[in-house]
C-alpha cells in the first residue's frame, strides 16, 4: 500500500512540474511573438548616455536594461515610470542598475 502512495505521489508531483514548465513555456512564446517591435538599443542607449560621467559604463548597464525590456525612457536622466521593467531592474545592493 505504501509503494503505491509513494508512485501516485511522485506522478503527481510530475505532473505538476510539466504544468509548470508547459505554462512558462507558453508565456515565453507570447512574449517573444512576431508581432513585437525591437527598439534600437544601441541608439538610445548612445542619447541616454550622452551627458554621463562614464560613458562606456552607462553605456554597458543601459544595453542590458535595454535588451531585457525592450524599452529606454526618453532624456539622458530620470523618467523611470515610462519604462517600468526598466525601473525595476536593481543590483544585489537595492540600487538602479539601469541609468
Amino acid at each position: 500500500m505504501a509503494i503505491l502512495r509513494t508512485t501516485l505521489l511522485l506522478l503527481l508531483i510530475l505532473l505538476c512540474l510539466t504544468t509548470y514548465e508547459l505554462h512558462l513555456h507558453a508565456a515565453e512564446g507570447a512574449e517573444g511573438s512576431e508581432g513585437a517591435v525591437k527598439i534600437d538599443c544601441n541608439g538610445r542607449c548612445k542619447g541616454r548616455c550622452s551627458k554621463s560621467s562614464r560613458p562606456n559604463l552607462c553605456l554597458r548597464a543601459c544595453s542590458n536594461c535595454c535588451s531585457r525590456c525592450n524599452c529606454v525612457p526618453p532624456g539622458t536622466h530620470g523618467n523611470h515610470h515610462l519604462c517600468p521593467c526598466y525601473a525595476s531592474i536593481t543590483t544585489r545592493g537595492g540600487r538602479l542598475k539601469c541609468p
